[in-house]
């Protein structure tokens, strides 16, 4: 399996390069590439297909969590990172965005090119051309997630979003912006489509490719987004309850490529470790990114092993710089770290605090015990055993904080639905505004389809 992903990159323009486009036109394929009905006339060439998507996921910005990613892009505009480039990174960490930054396009250009070819994978499958039956399910399976997947961050970062559900550039090309509830239910739809059709075992030795535990991760945080507390706790102990599969592991090896904590990674390309080890590891000053000084100051108890474990400082003409060092391999050859998606302690914090939402305070102790005592910290049912519903989730809020710092925006996705992003912002940010709660749409997809609005204020 490991030769069929490698070769995507030689071979397997395939139909990823086809569907990547804006714009079908009616002319021969490229010498050097596959037509769809080419592609799914084997398992191999198919499966290949489907590789090649999170292969451009791995390389092509928002999901790299590297220069161009929703880690880095949402860090910037919460309070995690600094951002030094001028052209690039500082518009974003002032929360200045114009509709015409062409940062913007990692962010909507390239989900919506995932899910053109998510969209196609399920048409092509649904012809039933050879495919065997439960590589078929399989692919469909991911594909309907990989679709959810990129529209769960489209509408957290834009809020209303064409919705386009099939590979028709004319029905596309004039979609109208979907409410948010609409999207919701479209993600939800494609979650328990795929639940359906995943097994809970990875079909590699990796876990690259989405299992039911990947589905059943994002269908925890979905939930928790829209308040659905039962069904949070209930998918969140889904994914819990894999012992055998998911354990927290030592704070050095989380981020390792299969860690037992990791639910679903991405592979770098061949040869190459993790975009984010390579751009967030400083080796002088910083020109693009690094981390706030008074996030490294204030947000961690005294001995919490994720300061010393997850962050490090560079001393550069008698300024230190702070940088995340969850990924500590900045170049080699030699791969050992895959970029994190969904890992086993997002899970347990999902959980604590739909248990605390419910009321269950013993059993929110319990999972957010979990996060401190790999940290260090003192439990909490040892130093606030009766510790009122308030204040244990403002505990979850901290804990969460400062376990998935510089994880796929985390943060500020975290303030915008616990509705206090105005609230921290505004103190360190003195230009912010509450549009901001929302990024604009890039003004040129706007002057390509005049049923697109702007997010308001820009």
């Amino acid at each position: 399996m490991k030769n069929i992903r490698y070769t995507i990159l030689i071979t397997i323009s395939i139909f990823v390069i086809i569907t990547s486009c804006k714009k079908f036109v009616e002319i021969d394929p490229p010498k050097n590439s596959l037509v769809p009905s080419t592609v799914f006339k084997s398992d191999e060439l198919a499966t290949s297909a489907l590789l090649g998507i999170y292969q451009q996921m791995a390389l092509n910005d928002y999901a790299c969590n590297g220069p161009r990613s929703i880690t880095t892009l949402c860090g910037l505009t919460a309070d995690e990172l600094i951002g030094y480039n001028i052209q690039t990174y500082k518009p974003f960490f002032d929360n200045q965005i114009n509709p015409e930054n062409a940062m913007l396009s990692a962010i909507w250009d390239n989900p919506y090119k995932r899910i053109f070819d998510a969209n196609g994978i399920i048409e092509q499958l649904s012809l039933e051309q050879g495919i065997t039956p439960t590589v078929a399910s399989q692919l469909k399976g991911e594909a309907y997630f990989i679709r959810a997947f990129c529209y769960y961050y489209l509408i957290n970062l834009f809020g209303e979003v064409p919705l386009h559900l099939s590979t028709n550039y004319q029905t596309n090309k004039r979609a109208t912006r979907a409410s948010v509830d609409k999207v919701y239910e479209q993600i939800l739809s494609d979650l328990k489509t795929a639940e359906g059709l995943l097994g809970e075992s990875y079909v590699t030795a990796e876990r690259v490719r989405p299992n039911i535990s990947t589905i059943h991760s994002l269908l925890s945080r979905v939930y928790l987004n829209l308040g659905k507390w039962e069904n949070a706790e209930k998918y969140s102990g889904l994914v819990i309850s894999q012992v055998n599969t998911y354990q927290l592991v030592p704070l050095d090896r989380v981020f390792l490529k299969n860690s037992q904590e990791a639910i679903w990674q991405l592979m770098p390309a061949p040869n190459s470790n993790t975009a984010a080890g390579n751009f967030y590891i400083l080796a002088s000053a910083p020109v693009n990114v690094s981390l706030r000084p008074d996030f490294v100051q204030r947000a961690f108890e005294q001995n919490d092993l994720r300061k010393i474990s997850w962050i490090k400082s560079l001393v550069s003409s008698g300024v230190e710089y702070f940088y995340p060092f969850k990924y500590k391999v900045r170049s080699s050859s030699d791969v050992t770290e895959y970029s994190m998606v969904f890992r086993l302690a997002e899970q347990y914090l999902i959980r604590a605090e739909a248990r605390a939402k419910q009321n269950n305070l013993s059993g929110s102790i319990s999972d957010i015990d979990r996060i401190r005592a790999r940290a260090g910290l003192p439990l909490i049912i040892d130093i606030n055993p009766t510790i009122d519903q308030a204040s244990l989730l403002t505990t979850i809020a901290t804990e969460r904080r400062n376990e998935l710092f510089c994880e796929w925006g985390d943060r500020w996705f975290e303030l915008k639905r616990s509705n206090r992003l105005s609230t921290v912002l505004s103190v360190t940010k003195p230009n912010w505004k509450t549009n901001f709660e929302l990024f604009p749409i890039r003004i040129s997809e706007i002057n390509n389809n005049n049923n697109i609005s702007q997010n308001p204020g820009y």
